[in-house]
């Protein structure tokens, strides 16, 4: 059982290399964006470890920049991070059933999308020990990339610190757009959202509200709304569970 135990961290090692690449130059920019709100270093790690979560980083470092309070962060968390809870759920089918607990939370405290994606991926049940081995480079590619992001990024030439930052909206609009390609709903989602969050900068009244504000309630009204009017059909929530 240790070697086969060993074998699968060493290969989930393997697989998480060129994940801590990708994470290692996303992070750098929420490091920049966490040095822009006033965050150290360390905290900035911190909070990279304790989330491993970009869109939820990127939320907290604006909205703690913002003066935001503790309560709006924490629901803005919930909301950014909820899919975490689904990917977790999918998980628990494909490890085996006798996994202790221990190794159940410790898998769910570093699931990222992309760790999700390769676990999901292999055929069969998963080891534990293929997650936790991904997961030994990818969290540690992450952290390192977000402090040095406080401590470099001003250092760096203007053009180098533009193209990361770039990078952390291309790497938005690569989680959604392919979705949005496939299912016309999700695609109305973004196209709505984009032109929503656009009237909220112009709008007098909701204007004087902070960004945080505006974007809790601009993803409890759109999502709200779809649900409603564009439920998901049945045959369309089988397809996307095969696929995850």
């Amino acid at each position: 059982m240790k070697s086969t135990n060993l074998k699968s961290f060493i290969s989930g090692i393997h697989t998480g290399v060129p994940i801590a690449l990708g994470y290692f130059a996303v992070a750098f920019t929420l490091g920049i964006q966490a040095k822009r709100a006033g965050v150290t270093a360390f905290e900035a790690a911190l909070v990279s470890f304790g989330l491993h979560a970009s869109a939820g980083e990127y939320i907290a470092f604006t909205l703690f920049g913002a003066g935001c309070g503790i309560l709006l962060m924490t629901l803005m968390e919930m909301v950014a991070n909820a899919r975490y809870l689904l990917m977790s759920c999918t998980l628990s089918q494909k490890i085996p059933e006798n996994t202790p607990l221990w190794k159940r939370l410790l898998m769910g405290y570093f699931i990222t999308d992309e760790i999700f994606g390769a676990a999901v991926a292999v055929s069969g049940k998963v080891n534990p020990y293929y997650i936790f081995g991904m997961a030994a480079v990818a969290s540690p590619g992450w952290v390192a990339g977000t402090a040095l992001g406080v401590l470099l990024g001003n250092a760096l030439p203007l053009q180098i610190v533009s193209a990361l930052s770039v990078g952390l909206y291309g790497m938005f609009m690569a989680c959604v757009l392919p979705e949005g390609k496939k299912n016309k709903t999700v695609l109305s989602v973004i196209v709505v959202s984009f032109l929503m969050s656009a009237l909220m900068q112009i709008i007098p009244v909701i204007q004087k509200l902070n960004d945080g504000l505006r974007i809790l309630f601009l993803t409890i009204v759109i999502a709200a709304a779809f649900s409603v009017f564009c439920p998901l059909k049945t045959d369309e929530k089988e397809v996307h569970t095969d696929e995850s």
